[in-house]
């Protein structure tokens, strides 16, 4: 996946997942971007100690990993925010 598909998926799934966790109104769309390429690695690396593959692509399986690390990231950070 090139650079653009990175910041595509990456901002996408930085934003669903700050809507889930409540945090859209502080973040704004690098913080986003930033929070979904980081999360599709640790949603990677959560879904390969499960049995399933990283990000494959720009597909919806590839979006939902992301997703999946954005949130687990979110929820860490407000974890360490408290």
């Amino acid at each position: 996946m090139g650079l653009i598909g990175w910041i595509v998926l990456g901002g996408l799934a930085g934003w669903i997942a700050s809507m889930i966790q409540g945090a859209d109104q502080q973040m704004g769309v690098f913080a986003n971007i930033f929070i979904g390429i980081v999360g599709a690695f640790i949603g990677g690396f959560v879904f390969s100690l499960f049995g399933g593959e990283g990000v494959t692509g720009f597909n919806l399986y590839s979006f939902l990993v992301a997703l999946v690390g954005a949130v687990i990231l979110l929820a860490i950070v407000k974890a360490i925010k408290r």
